[in-house]
């Protein structure tokens, strides 16, 4: 037997699990998009590498926590909305193409995998190409809000950052109680990504739609993700309850390690190439 780590022996046990249960339930996290230039959030203890995003909580109840998210996101933005899909995308997009996937839930918000071709998708935490009202509901593409926030702060636009996750960017230090943060067009209400903030409950609906998928699929394949977040680890504590045997693929702990049927910590990417 090759020993553990061993990247062609782990993408073997990685496919014969594949082609064990043909019809696969799977999961991704930030794990996925780190190849594609998007920093992921956590170490492979499961720990945060920086400080926890913002709170639902902060974001709607302090004009200064808005100013902080917008300043950094006008900054990271740039880089954030130009990543491309990578060769984990792409596998996974294979296996769907293959008729291997009942559905593929994601924790990301990048939209990576529709970009490389995937088709059920769901965004469990939403996505950050849209901005949403938080009063009337309307929506708007991120595109057009990057253009309003560049208008009303052009200084901020010549600034460039190291990259954080989800389009954020380091900004630390600097004073953004000037920075302009424009209301929505509609009704002056407050505009938020269109993502799930924590503190903030996912949609009812997508939560039954990744459940009823998760039903009808005979095993889950986790890949990216350390599954920290309760979001995302009940889906695992569903599948274990059911019986449904788990792989997963991330490079250190992940919360479902005692439910997981196999584990391979290697490369998404790397390990993912046993897709033909």
């Amino acid at each position: 037997m090759a020993p553990a780590g061993d990247l062609e022996f782990d993408r073997a046990r990685l496919r014969d699990f594949i082609d064990a249960h043909p019809r696969l339930f799977v999961l991704t996290g930030a794990g996925c998009s780190t190849d594609s230039g998007i920093p992921d959030y956590r170490d492979t203890n499961g720990g945060w590498k920086r400080p926890q995003p913002v709170t639902y909580q902060a974001f709607m109840g302090e004009k200064a926590t808005r100013q902080r998210y917008w300043a950094r996101s006008l900054v990271g933005w740039r880089r954030f909305g130009r990543a491309r899909p990578n060769a984990t995308h792409h596998a996974l997009a294979r296996l769907e193409q293959q008729g291997r996937l009942t559905t593929l839930l994601t924790q990301n918000v990048d939209g990576l995998h529709q970009a490389a071709g995937h088709r059920d998708v769901i965004d469990l935490h939403g996505r950050l190409n849209e901005v949403r009202c938080m009063g009337c509901t309307a929506r708007l593409p991120r595109d057009t809000f990057q253009q309003a926030l560049v208008e009303l702060n052009p200084a901020w636009a010549l600034l460039d950052a190291g990259d954080a996750p989800d389009g954020d960017a380091d900004l630390d230090g600097r004073d953004f109680s000037a920075f302009d943060v424009p209301p929505c067009p509609h009704c002056g209400g407050i505009l938020k990504p269109d993502v799930v903030f924590f503190g903030e409950n996912v949609p009812r609906d997508r939560v039954d739609a990744a459940i009823t998928s998760l039903n009808n699929a005979d095993a889950m394949l986790v890949v990216g993700s350390s599954l920290m977040v309760f979001s995302g680890y009940r889906f695992a504590a569903a599948a274990a309850r059911e019986g449904k045997p788990i792989a997963a693929v991330n490079l250190g702990t992940t919360r479902a390690d005692p439910l997981l049927s196999l584990k391979i910590e290697q490369s998404c990417a790397d390990t993912l190439a046993c897709v033909p």
